[in-house]
């Protein structure tokens, strides 16, 4: 068989099949991607299999252990610890997706916006966004979500204002080489507004960048939701977290250490595998990498 017809013959893979070989090549990533699908499905099937609210109290089961009514435990409330590690699963998910995705979008936007528009626009961006960076956000988000009583609606509006700055600035950076693109260069040229050509030339040709941000900043939320819960400045009862049950199992390590066991186990478990994820998907976007290589040796 000559060479050109072994070359012709050979499997010609798309742009995201091979993605997500080099994806799959990792075995950690997949792991990863295994424990997130099983959270989220204990996040929202895991109330079926009780007949426990998070809510409900069970006076005869105070600071009980694990047992065949209680599978996790109750707490000093008399709460089901399972039925209050779904429900807090499930807050600590929509608020972790919602921010990163909300900080994802809005720190494309601004940041592209600066590299492209350059000049005084790129000028005065870049020095809010230092700005903000040295303001004690922690503490901003602490005093605010506190004075609105803990909404988690509110805490992921708060999170994202104090969370896209980091990223944005990463998002100008790669994009100042992009607006000197010939593509971004034609479609000015055939007088397409500016908005427009940051839309479709310059944000989307920063997909790989934007989509390990994503993942990665799932994970950073989670631990920012989680310690503001834990000191009271998140998420508050009636309603529960995974930072909530942390902070009421803190006191009863030694007496009661299911009551923090199982919400910390839960955090641990989403935080790695996000990790994983967002470590493989950055090295199977990135050609250089090792799982990136054509052919690699994993």
């Amino acid at each position: 068989m000559t060479a050109p017809a072994a070359k012709k013959n050979a499997p010609d893979l798309g742009l995201g099949r091979l993605y997500l070989r080099r994806f799959l090549r990792n075995r950690l990533a997949v792991v990863g991607v295994v424990i997130f699908v099983l959270l989220v499905l204990f996040s929202a099937f895991g109330s079926l299999f009780t007949s426990y609210a998070y809510s409900d109290a069970d006076f005869a089961a105070l600071t009980q252990p694990p047992s065949a009514a209680h599978w996790f435990g109750t707490n000093q409330g008399g709460n089901d610890v399972y039925a209050s590690a779904v429900h807090g699963l499930q807050r600590s998910l929509a608020i972790a997706v919602s921010v990163s995705v909300l900080t994802i979008v809005v720190a494309a936007v601004i940041g592209s916006s600066a590299a492209y528009f350059g000049g005084r626009v790129e000028k005065a961006t870049l020095a809010v966004i230092h700005f903000l960076l040295v303001v004690p956000s922690f503490l901003i988000l602490a005093l605010v979500s506190h004075r609105l009583a803990g909404d988690w609606r509110v805490l992921i509006v708060v999170l994202t204002v104090f969370g896209w700055m980091s990223t944005a600035r990463v998002i100008w950076s790669v994009s100042t080489s992009l607006r000197e693109r010939d593509y971004v260069t034609a479609a000015e040229f055939m007088g397409i507004s500016a908005p427009r050509i940051i839309l479709r030339h310059i944000i989307p040709n920063l997909g790989s960048l934007l989509i390990v941000n994503l993942t990665l900043g799932v994970v950073a939320t989670v631990l920012s939701e989680t310690a503001l819960s834990f000191l009271g400045f998140g998420v508050q009862t009636p309603d529960v977290s995974l930072g909530t049950m942390l902070a009421d199992g803190a006191g009863t390590i030694t007496s009661a250490p299911w009551l923090f066991a199982f919400p910390a186990g839960l955090v641990v478990l989403l935080t790695v595998s996000m990790t994983f994820v967002g470590d493989g998907l950055r090295d199977a976007l990135d050609p250089t990498s090792v799982t990136g290589a054509a052919g690699g040796r994993r």
